[in-house]
């Protein structure tokens, strides 16, 4: 081979395959796999230090764009950053072109059961598939029986573990056709690749990722049979273990990425609840459970799903991708019958062979298990429960799925000693670098399938899922696994498709703004809201940590306490744990909508809620907390400018714009009714300007000391000021009337009469009218408008 003939350096010299196991670097003679070469001299090229500070910048890309996983449905759970392996698992074309031939003849087998299944059910009617297996099984949708997906299709787009066996060849040890996760996982990694190896990857005619994509965003806007309706993306929320993933594909496709509750059923068809009415959706890529998404007629305690959708679906308003009740094809069990309905449904064997699957279900099947356990190779998944609970199986060899017949159980309980002493068929091994070197770890292959106009495209990639030792049988993220791209190398200089229009497209044309989905304007007014009160309160404790490093006492030091309890502060540390809850909110709030959230944001606002608990527990009152809340109000700064600077101006950021008005003028009122009022202390006056952040304009604009008509026209009255109640006042009615700009003409919805009502009341104020009582009148007729803003848009 002529890397090793160049005499490669000591990476792969060194590199030693474990005994009788397959491996992805090493054929069975020892010799290199072809398309590793220019990645072995590559590393083999750099110092170790080299390398570090390139793995580096894979690590931290996924950092910057905060990539996580957690585990699905707990709340409490801590995000987990994604488990990242710098080095590729790379595959030689001629090895991916037998994948990708087995994954499609698969596909397409998956497809005719799953019609049939649910509808004609041939296969049981003849004893292909026993009956219990689907009747039994909760994934197997009733409702769907007899319902002709609307697309003409149940699957669109399907996934599959695969496994290497000693004699070469793959082996699937999972069907993923349900509500896969992982493709934009697999995107990320990649990208994170190329930045750890730039040079290589743009000489190596690794296969692209992005036709892939392109292509099936191109299928998913053909499914839809009125253009000016909408493609999206339906996911469980963001308590589930792939949310980031699912938030980055809809964001790098263009899709909506919609929740259960943001959907209703209106006229027979699915719509989607926005800023702007109902709007339809024909097309929805389901990232979730099938049997959770509909309350009425699949699992009745199901709160993530749609009452009404199967409606919609029997009556062809609604494209599901894929058809609801495909998860019924996940069922372990089913392989051991796919070999045999391959033959009958297509006249061909499977090309990619299951991992060995034996079905328990009747006395029969379990005699014969019985009969021939001894020349079985079982793997370490063996099951005693019913078929559809059985998990996937770690080790390419056999799983035996079970039943609730008692006798079933009790043979396999006392037999399963026995059977997992028996010689296992285990996982190929693939180098990772650990101290230095490259060493084996055992790995599964996740391809994925979309379905086009011409048929299925496999994605030529994908991701590797690697144990974190030694053990083959067993591949576990939660078990200190990690995660690879997964190079395709051509023998040819490779395509490099993009998303970007392509020449010969048709003329260009600015694509319309959609609609927003109430739930996102929702979560972005309430974020505008919590960063402008985050920063207030990070301004009002810099004003009271700067007085006690001062030595000050006495009432304005309690009036600022007092005006800190007023927002929740209770004066428990030098950084608060209510602050500590205000930053907490706004991160809930923007991680509702991170499909619709820059990076960059994303970064800066985790950044500072990081500072924040850091803060926390080491900041001593006085001039180490003025200090601290500096520091901290610069990151404010920095996340607003970020959002103010870079934020289309659709909706999104008109409602941002809203909830950071509504609160600065709400956070000034009260400052100003608790500080001008005219029995407040001595200094108030100074500090309700210190906390305004307007020492210098009061000074350059009146140029004298502070009085109460100078204070409140500045904070209160000044149109020209940032910081003032008015500037506030004419902001919302600024961007409530942006967006009704196309409101049929004289519709005023009471959220904008509210506010103009407000504004214009307000305008007309004097520094001698405006005293405490209709500081206060105000403050209530601010807080008001959340309610009204509410009924005109969110609900």
């Amino acid at each position: 081979m002529p890397a090793q003939a160049a005499g490669i350096s000591g990476l792969f010299d060194s590199y030693r395959p474990l005994p009788g196991v397959p491996d992805e670097l090493c054929d069975a003679q020892g010799r290199m796999r072809p398309g590793w070469a220019p990645l072995l001299d590559h590393l083999s090229a750099l110092t170790p230090s080299r390398i570090a500070a390139d793995f580096a910048r894979g690590e931290q890309h996924l950092a910057d764009a905060g990539v996580f996983f957690r585990k699905y449905g707990d709340a409490t759970a801590a995000t987990r950053d994604w488990p990242y392996s710098p080095v590729p698992v790379v595959l030689a074309q001629a090895d991916w072109d037998t994948i990708s031939a087995g994954l499609i003849q698969r596909a397409d087998l998956m497809e005719q059961v799953a019609a049939d299944l649910y509808g004609p059910n041939r296969l049981v009617a003849h004893g292909h598939l026993p009956a219990q297996l689907v009747a039994s099984n909760p994934e197997w949708l009733r409702p769907m029986v007899g319902v002709a997906p609307r697309g003409g299709h149940f699957l669109h787009f399907c996934a599959f573990e695969l496994g290497r066996g000693p004699d070469g060849r793959w082996w699937v040890l999972q069907d993923l056709t349900d509500a896969p996760s992982g493709a934009g996982f697999a995107l990320e990694n990649r990208i994170a690749t190329t930045h750890v190896f730039p040079d290589l990857y743009a000489r190596a005619n690794v296969q692209r990722l992005a036709g892939f994509f392109q292509d099936f965003r191109s299928a998913l806007t053909d499914l839809k049979g009125d253009r000016s309706s909408r493609a999206a993306i339906l996911t469980p929320g963001p308590l589930t273990d792939t949310y980031y993933e699912q938030a980055y594909i809809a964001r790098y496709l263009g899709l909506s990425l919609l929740e259960g509750g943001d959907l209703t059923v209106a006229d027979g068809g699915l719509k989607v609840r926005t800023v702007k009415g109902l709007i339809p959706v024909e097309v929805l890529w389901r990232r979730m459970d099938g049997i959770w998404s509909d309350p009425l007629e699949l699992r009745r305690d199901s709160h993530l799903g749609t009452p009404g959708l199967m409606s919609a679906i029997r009556q062809g308003q609604v494209t599901m991708v894929n058809a609801l009740g495909a998860g019924v094809l996940e069922t372990q069990a089913l392989m051991a019958f796919l070999p045999a309905i391959s033959r009958v449904l297509t006249g061909a064997d499977l090309m990619l062979p299951n991992v060995a699957t034996w079905w328990c279900g009747q006395a029969a099947e379990l005699a014969h298990v019985q009969r021939h356990a001894a020349r079985m190779m079982i793997g370490p998944a063996l099951a005693t429960r019913m078929p559809y609970e059985t998990s996937a199986p770690h080790a390419i060899g056999g799983t035996l799925t079970g039943t609730d017949d008692p006798a079933v159980g009790q043979w396999l309980a006392a037999n399963a000693a026995d059977l997992m002493a028996k010689e296992l068929v285990t996982l190929s091994t693939t180098p990772v670098y650990e101290n230095g070197a490259l060493v084996p770890r055992p790995m599964t292959l996740r391809v994925f399938l979309a379905r086009g106009p011409q048929g299925w495209h496999v994605m030529p990639g994908g991701f590797a899922r690697i144990g974190g030792g030694a053990d083959t049988s067993a591949v576990s993220m939660r078990r200190g696994g990690s995660v690879a791209d997964v190079w395709v190398v051509s023998d040819t200089p490779v395509a490099t498709p993009t998303l970007l229009p392509r020449a010969g497209d048709g003329p260009f044309r600015r694509a319309t703004p959609e609609a927003l989905p109430s739930r996102a304007a929702d979560n972005l007014f309430w974020l505008g809201r919590y960063i402008e009160r985050t920063e207030g309160q990070l301004r009002l404790l810099r004003a009271y940590h700067g007085r006690l490093s001062e030595g000050a006492s006495g009432p304005l030091l309690d009036g600022i306490r007092g005006h800190l309890g007023d927002n929740g502060i209770k004066m428990d540390h030098a950084i608060p744990k209510g602050l500590c809850r205000t930053l907490a909110a706004a991160v809930h709030s923007a991680s509702q909508i991170r499909d619709r959230f820059s990076v960059d944001g994303w970064a800066a606002l985790t950044d500072m809620d990081k500072t924040l608990a850091k803060m926390q527990g080491t900041t001593k009152v006085g001039d180490d907390g003025a200090l601290a809340t500096g520091i901290l109000l610069r990151k404010v700064a920095g996340f607003s400018g970020l959002t103010h600077d870079n934020m289309y101006r659709t909706a999104g950021w008109q409602f941002l714009a809203i909830g950071r008005a509504l609160e600065r003028a709400a956070m000034t009122l009260g400052l100003l009714s608790r500080l001008a009022d005219r029995d407040a202390p001595d200094g108030a006056l100074d500090l309700a300007v210190e906390i305004g952040d307007s020492v210098i304009v009061h000074r350059q604009r009146y140029a004298t000391i502070t009085s109460r008509d100078t204070v409140i026209d500045l904070l209160a009255l000044d149109p020209l000021n940032p910081r003032a109640v008015r500037f506030q006042l004419d902001t919302l009615l600024a961007r409530v009337t942006d967006l009704t700009a196309d409101a049929p003409l004289g519709h005023m919805t009471d959220f904008e009469r509210s506010v103009r009502t407000l504004q214009t009341a307000f305008a007309v104020h004097t520094v001698v009218t405006l005293d405490t009582a209709a500081l206060d009148a105000a403050l209530t007729e601010v807080l008001g408008l959340s309610n009204t803003i509410n009924a005109a848009f969110l609900h």
